[in-house]
């Protein structure tokens, strides 16, 4: 009988743990500010990842009613010619994290790539007009709370207030090439 107590008891114990780690489907412990902060070392870490270097800037962070998306927009020309091998370049960054690589879209104007970390962010490139491309990151469900502008310096102008942001304005000899 006692044995049978104590088991019990040890199971009970057991449940209690993990319902406290489910928390409605929400990430135990972390919050808004907390995905939005680690969304942007995903990107910090893509971007420092790419060689030659792109430009970028910040694009909109918005929050739903328990996630948010960071959001960052490169502002260096990636011509037509250098499109996969810059997809290229960041699906190796993301595989080499131990991004699984959920889709792939092999559209010719407006390719894209589609990542989920092990942590659950989803991760997506896709490149838009002009070879503008175009970084998100979106958070799991976790804990509200409030948001603030990321800390990460962009590598080029801010274009602070400016929405949407403009072209891409910014000319590499590599990923550029063979462009206007």
């Amino acid at each position: 009988m006692r044995f049978r107590f104590r088991t019990l008891i040890a199971a009970l114990l057991f449940c209690v743990s993990l319902a406290g780690c489910v928390n409605d489907g929400k990430r135990a412990g972390m919050d808004m500010q907390g995905a939005a902060d680690h969304a942007d070392g995903i990107m910090d870490a893509t971007l420092r990842g790419i060689k030659p270097e792109v430009q970028w800037a910040h694009g909109p962070t918005t929050t739903g009613s328990c996630a948010v998306t960071r959001r960052r927009t490169v502002m260096t020309v990636v011509s037509a010619a250098r499109r996969g091998n810059f997809l290229g370049m960041v699906e190796r960054i993301w595989r080499n994290r131990d991004y699984r690589i959920k889709g792939v879209n092999n559209d010719v104007d407006s390719p894209a790539i589609y990542a989920q970390t092990r942590d659950g962010f989803g991760v997506t490139l896709i490149i838009g007009g002009k070879g503008q491309a175009f970084f998100e990151v979106d958070s799991p469900c976790v804990n509200e709370s409030e948001v603030a502008e990321s800390t990460t310096p962009p590598n080029g102008p801010a274009y602070e207030g400016i929405y949407p942001l403009p072209r891409p304005n910014v000319r590499s000899s590599f990923w550029s090439a063979g462009g206007p």
